[in-house]
């Protein structure tokens, strides 16, 4: 315990004055004291827990001047050396590069998700691969080979093919709800080539002309009905060796009765063939239409 004393003296004096009765004591005391005293101690414990848990962290990250671990950090960007990452919440980059002479792998258990963003943070296209069905909204789709050329391209009117050549392998073929426009259609080899319209007809139309040629096979049109065939302005010409009709009814002996709605089939020395009135007392080959 301090104890001063004010003692007061006069010059020319030199006799001390009397001790004064009050005594005044600087300093904390008693339970403030103590109080004083834990705190600045739980206070030091703290800072020990917290450098301690800041030495652990940083070892246990692996922080290094360079980095976070195998996790680098340039002026040009971020780069990991080897191993994986995991990213717990969305990441925002601008370019993702794999390592060299490594592809670059994506994994998610739920589904894997690329945005793209304009100025004001809208999304403008968006591509989601998910377990069970892969999604794309974009307003126009282009997709190009190495040397540049252009593979498919697809927007709101219309879906453009690059390639030469479209193959389908489906044992079930393509399916086309509307017309479908094409410069040639043919199959793979030994293989056939079918057009069928379950419920409707199938139309084929060309300004100069339908062209239908099997190299080493039949060509068969079968109908439950009519079969037309139809010429404006031009023949109907069967350029064949032989023209079967089988099932055409002969006339036997001569036509009796009304014979207004017969018609005979007559087939001319050079080829022609044509319709002839029956009951005409003329042969085909005394025909003048030959």
């Amino acid at each position: 315990m301090v104890r001063e004393q004010y003692v007061s003296t006069t010059q020319g004096v030199g006799a001390p004055q009397p001790v004064p009765d009050h005594v005044y004591k600087i300093g904390i005391y008693g339970w403030r004291k103590r109080c004083l005293y834990l705190f600045v101690l739980l206070l030091i414990v703290i800072l020990v827990v917290n450098f301690a848990l800041t030495i652990w962290i940083l070892r246990v990250m692996w922080f290094n001047a360079e980095g976070m671990g195998l996790l680098q950090v340039h002026p040009d960007g971020v780069k990991l050396d080897e191993g994986e990452s995991e990213f717990l919440f969305p990441v925002y980059a601008q370019e993702i590069h794999s390592r060299e002479d490594t592809p670059l792998v994506v994994h998610s258990s739920e589904n894997v998700s690329l945005n793209a963003r304009n100025e004001n943070g809208n999304v403008t296209g968006r591509t989601s691969v998910g377990p069970k069905e892969a999604q794309g909204h974009t307003h126009s789709m282009l997709l190009n080979s190495p040397n540049g050329n252009m593979l498919f391209s697809a927007d709101g009117e219309q879906t453009v093919i690059g390639p030469d050549k479209l193959r389908v392998t489906g044992p079930e073929g393509a399916l086309f709800q509307h017309s479908v426009e094409v410069p040639l259609l043919k199959s793979e080899l030994l293989k056939d080539l079918k057009l069928e319209c379950p419920t409707r007809s199938v139309t084929m139309d060309a300004p100069k002309g339908v062209h239908l040629k099997a190299l080493a096979g039949n060509i068969e049109a079968a109908s439950n009905m009519d079969v037309i065939l139809q010429s404006t302005s031009g023949l109907l010409v069967l350029d064949a060796e032989t023209v079967r009709m089988p099932s055409l009814p002969l006339s036997k002996g001569g036509v009796s009765g009304n014979t207004q709605d017969l018609f005979e089939v007559c087939v001319c020395h050079s080829g022609k063939l044509f319709l002839s009135k029956a009951g005409r007392t003329s042969t085909c080959s005394e025909n003048q239409d030959c």
